[in-house]
């Protein structure tokens, strides 16, 4: 039998891409360059508001008029529920009648204290008495003021607590509500390391089944992790949502966080990885900048993904003449170091 003769070919192209033909095989060559650090979180929440605000009465009374229910919509200043008033309107009656006699005794004790008829300290009990009725008066023109409840912002009803006719107590939830202007968040859960990459007011893509994508702003960001699953839940509002079809608390988004940080990495394929060492380092296959030699090269590994491996890298750091494909084709004992023959 014939020994069976290889032959080695040198394909340059004018990218600097080089293809190495052997024993029939093709060797991807690609040039990796040092550059920052890109990254994209994808993640999954839901749609809610931001703040809630439950309503209530400050006065008692029967509940004899409510004009909206769960899912209505009502806008600023808009009368939402009210109490039947005529105990409230004859309280606020009597104080008025109150501070009326009080002012009637002031007047009589001063008249008499110019005869000599009443004394200094009986003049300022009546005055202190004056004072006091007033400010019961006050107090039950308030609560009768507050025997309604009016809209304090253009909104939506989330739960109704009570039904027409119930008697109220003060500060008795009677409506859930929440604003539809800048309350509309998505809230995500990241990791310790994710978390270290955004900050406040950073824009990021927020994708809604009905609407398609919206800008959304980066709201809070806590300043520690959920005892349980040990991840930050941060919030993304969307200042662009108001009132819409179709827009609901609780459905799906998908927030996206498109980030850079200062750390240089090589991107490399991630196809072109060989190995992993005992140290945790990155084993890749590289060309020599002569062209002529084929070596194996050890780096610290940034970050791994789907698609590509992270390469701790300088800013001195010279490109990579990387094998991405068909390293598999070489022995790594030996062929790697062997200077190529340019024949």
């Amino acid at each position: 039998m014939k020994p069976l003769v290889l032959i080695l070919t040198i394909v340059v192209n004018l990218t600097a891409s080089c293809v190495f033909l052997v024993n029939a095989q093709n060797y991807d060559i690609a040039e990796v360059t040092v550059e920052p650090y890109n990254d994209t979180i994808h993640r999954t929440g839901k749609l809610a508001y931001k703040r809630t605000l439950n309503l209530s009465f400050k006065s008692s009374g029967y509940l004899t008029e409510l004009t909206v229910d769960e899912g209505g919509y009502f806008i600023k200043d808009q009368l939402l529920a009210r109490l039947d008033i005529a105990e409230l309107i004859e309280d606020k009656n009597g104080k008025y009648a109150q501070l009326l006699q009080a002012k009637r005794d002031v007047k009589r004790i001063t008249k008499l204290m110019e005869n000599n008829l009443s004394s200094q300290q009986q003049l300022d009990n009546a005055e202190t008495l004056v004072e006091t009725s007033r400010a019961l008066y006050k107090v039950a023109y308030y609560n009768l003021q507050k025997s309604q409840i009016a809209a304090p912002f253009d909104g939506i009803v989330l739960n109704r607590f009570t039904e027409l006719g119930e008697l109220q107590t003060p500060g008795r939830e009677v409506l859930r509500v929440a604003a539809l202007k800048n309350n509309w968040v998505v809230k995500v859960a990241l990791t310790d390391r994710e978390v270290s990459q955004v900050r406040l007011k950073q824009k990021v893509r927020v994708r809604l089944g009905n609407l398609g994508e919206v800008i959304g702003l980066i709201s809070k960001i806590p300043a520690t992790a959920n005892n349980q699953s040990n991840l930050f839940t941060i919030e993304v509002l969307l200042p662009q949502l108001t009132r819409r079809a179709g827009i609901i608390a609780g459905q799906i988004a998908e927030v996206i966080i498109d980030f850079t940080d200062n750390k240089l990495v090589y991107r490399v394929p991630i196809a072109a990885l060989v190995a992993v060492d005992e140290q945790g380092k990155a084993i890749v296959v590289t060309q020599s900048s002569g062209g002529k030699q084929l070596q194996q090269q050890l780096f610290d590994i940034y970050k791994l993904d789907n698609r590509f491996i992270y390469l701790v890298a300088n800013a001195d750091s010279p490109p990579l003449q990387l094998i991405t494909q068909g390293w598999q084709n070489f022995s790594l004992n030996t062929s790697l170091n062997n200077t190529l023959s340019d024949n």
